[in-house]
């Protein structure tokens, strides 16, 4: 499916507002409420929509520190790739995992935790213990400067 003009500014209007109605969305990209509908059920059936998501404050449930994590495993090997991501996919803390390239670490977690000492927690009990890893650097985050969750879309 090729997009449009039309298809991206429905996609931005509901990247930042998925709550708008089809009234609303139809109203703002100036189609009928019918073919607006049809246009929002192509893009969902094509995969452009992954999904709908509801975003939390982590400061007013309580986790309100954010660490970042620089991970090495010993061997880079697709075995150990997928062994580590399971282990990780099943702590709840970690909300983001990255394989990167062009770094001393292999993987950068993104986790979230209440204070120190349940990140003290989750590093000696969980994470070191996963089978493999072999270097770990962590940095905490200060202040979130910019956080778009947004995609750019011309």
């Amino acid at each position: 499916m090729k997009l449009d003009k039309t298809d991206k500014k429905i996609l931005n209007l509901i990247q930042k507002n998925a709550r708008l109605t089809n009234q609303n969305l139809a109203d703002l990209v100036g189609l009928s409420p019918s073919a607006c509908l049809r246009r929002f059920k192509a893009l969902e059936e094509s995969g452009f929509i992954l999904g709908y998501r509801t975003i939390l404050d982590a400061k007013k449930l309580d986790l309100a520190m954010t660490a970042l994590l620089q991970i090495s495993v010993d061997k880079h090997t697709q075995t150990r790739f997928v062994e580590f991501e399971r282990a990780v996919d099943k702590i709840p803390n970690v909300i983001e995992c990255l394989l990167l390239t062009g770094q001393s670490a292999d993987y950068q977690l993104k986790v979230v935790v209440k204070d120190l000492e349940q990140y003290q927690d989750i590093l000696l009990n969980h994470i070191t213990k996963i089978a493999g890893v072999s270097e770990l650097h962590t940095s905490f985050v200060l202040r979130e400067v910019i956080n778009k969750p947004a995609l750019p879309l011309d």
